[in-house]
């Protein structure tokens, strides 16, 4: 499977399999996972980053475990649209899942998506900073992923 256009990765996945949202990191990535409908997205985990073997390893876990079919990466692009080194990183990323699985990935505008969850969680006000830093990340990949699931065409259902 190859990096796909965004409103080509539905056509990539199996009957029922799910898509895995991606905030990638420096320190961490944040994981968020959809339903079999394609609907919702929730966060579900947090992984320290190592280094890319240990990194890799643990994310085709959670794929196996989930019936993952797609991932969705957050690309961190700059205010102004245009790519720095992050994206750059983001994409060499998936570009190395893609020596070790072949799997179907595309990439998702993340602008703001961090900063949104923090202010949302803030305003919460029930949060704690620990416990904000703690699943922010999770919680980001799972804004990035409903704003992909949000912009996905919507079957209509028989009667």
């Amino acid at each position: 499977m190859p990096i796909v256009d965004p409103a080509d990765l539905p056509a990539c996945l199996e009957p029922r399999q799910r898509l895995l949202g991606l905030d990638l990191g420096t320190k961490t990535i944040g994981l968020a996972l959809s339903d079999p409908g394609l609907v919702v997205a929730s966060p579900i985990a947090t992984i320290r980053r190592k280094k890319f073997t240990a990194d890799a390893e643990s994310l085709f876990a959670l794929v196996d475990e989930h019936g993952v079919g797609g991932l969705v990466l957050g690309l961190p692009r700059n205010m102004d649209g245009s790519e720095g080194p992050r994206c750059q990183s983001t994409r060499q990323f998936a570009a190395n899942l893609l020596t070790r699985r072949a799997i179907a990935i595309a990439f998702w505008d993340e602008r703001l998506s961090t900063a949104a969850v923090e202010r949302a969680m803030v305003a919460e006000g029930d949060v704690s900073r620990a416990k904000r830093a703690e699943i922010v990340d999770q919680v980001a990949a799972g804004y990035i992923l409903q704003g992909y699931l949000d912009s996905l065409p919507r079957r209509q259902s028989a009667g």
